[in-house]
């Protein structure tokens, strides 16, 4: 994410320059608290709102931080800047006329320092940045909704049913048939057609469910008639110990690679989801399991290269129960990450431990290898925003949507206001 070279807050007002609602005060004439989120994200303010001539202002860092917005002052002139790479703006103190892209615009209300803090009005920089401002008065909250954002957007393609197709939820009609549909929203297809047994051997129908379909070759051809990237997920489940077995025995290590090197010629790339592995382990036997997926990746990403594929891994969470995982050695040998931060068990699920999981993930992989795994059946329209609001605050590569065929119109509807695929 991009830092600010600011050493003072920014204090922006929350409704587009518009006035206090009666609300936002007490009934001693005091101001109540106010909540600003951003795409659904509370915001932690270092100041409490103040009101300037009836104006509603706030601290605005958090909020450049949050957008990734740069900004820097000058204070020989008294002047504030702020840009995201495109758009740029420009502020004096006590001046009302701000500037973006060196355009001319009278502002409601001149930025004023108050307090050792720069105040400035939000009209003003929601409109720059194409930001959306809504005041809720009956819980005081103050919603910022940011610009649809380019984003790597996954869907899986899994499983399924008729009442649950991948197909018709992706492209908007029964199978065979296809159509647009949803194919504006989802940019890559990880289709989960493969797994692997205790020996090695690449399977097309699992004990777990996971197979490969009648007429996939459809499925490949419609994701290219429609410009979808596609790649082979492997998922595999450690409950009998299939993993373990398998990373343990070297010659099954070599079939199960050259298997999966083989049969990607199909796709543009490989999908690993290997999950629970290190449930029980710790001390140096956590590090033996870690270690031992880690070759295996290391063995499959060497094929890959190779093969001029790419390498998605697709794995638990960091603060999850499974850490058999060596987020660092892995985000160097995989050109992405999936982090499954979900299955917490309320729904949807807790912001807070979905921001830890990124936090978490970002100390050891750059957060433009990775990507934000949502389970649209643990999440609302509303709350599947605040997921992508994280992906966007952590500059994260994208998101990962599990599974197509579970994605309500709601929820698309939603996902079309804050991203746009990456082709």
């Amino acid at each position: 994410m991009k830092r600010l070279f600011l050493t003072f807050t920014l204090i922006v007002t929350l409704a587009g320059g518009l006035a206090l609602p009666a609300s936002a005060q007490d009934q001693n004439g005091e101001h109540a608290k106010i909540l600003v989120l951003i795409d659904g994200l509370p915001i932690a303010l270092d100041a409490q709102p103040v009101i300037k001539d009836g104006r509603t202002l706030v601290p605005f860092r958090a909020i450049a931080e949050a957008l990734n917005v740069d900004v820097n002052w000058d204070g020989d002139t008294k002047t504030v800047g702020a840009t995201d790479g495109k758009i740029s703006v420009r502020l004096q103190i006590g001046n009302k006329t701000a500037y973006r892209n060196d355009n001319p615009i009278t502002l409601d209300v001149p930025p004023v320092i108050q307090g050792g803090r720069t105040l400035i009005p939000i009209r003003f920089f929601s409109e720059a940045f194409n930001c959306e401002v809504v005041w809720s008065g009956p819980n005081n909250t103050v919603r910022i909704t940011s610009p649809p954002k380019k984003m790597t957007v996954i869907g899986f393609y899994a499983l399924g049913d008729k009442q649950t197709s991948s197909w018709t939820n992706l492209f908007g009609i029964p199978y065979p048939e296809t159509s647009s549909g949803n194919t504006d929203v989802v940019g890559e297809l990880a289709l989960g057609w493969y797994s692997l047994d205790k020996s090695g051997n690449l399977l097309t129908r699992s004990r777990t469910g996971w197979q490969r379909p009648d007429g996939w070759e459809k499925v490949l051809e419609a994701a290219q008639e429609y410009n979808l990237k596609t790649e082979m997920v492997v998922h595999v489940t450690d409950g009998d110990g299939t993993i373990s077995s398998l990373l343990a025995n070297e010659a099954a290590i070599t079939k199960a690679v050259s298997g999966i090197a083989e049969e990607a010629a199909l796709y543009q790339g490989i999908n690993l989801d290997f999950e629970g592995l290190g449930y029980q382990d710790d001390g140096e036997g956590l590090k033996a399991v870690q270690d031992a997926f880690t070759k295996f990746v290391m063995l499959l990403a060497e094929q890959v290269k190779v093969n001029n594929l790419t390498l998605t891994l697709t794995l638990h969470a960091p603060n999850s129960a499974y850490k058999g995982y060596d987020y660092e050695e892995l985000g160097r040998l995989a050109d992405r990450i999936i982090i499954m931060a979900y299955d917490y068990g309320s729904k949807p699920e807790p912001v807070s431990l979905v921001v830890q999981a990124v936090e978490m993930a970002k100390t050891n992989v750059p957060p433009e290898k990775l990507v934000l795994g949502i389970s649209a059946p643990t999440e609302t329209p509303e709350s599947m925003l605040s997921k992508v609001g994280i992906a966007k605050r952590y500059g994260l590569d994208g998101i990962a949507i599990w599974r197509l065929g579970l994605v309500t119109g709601e929820m698309w509807d939603a996902l079309r206001t804050t991203v746009m695929s990456r082709r």
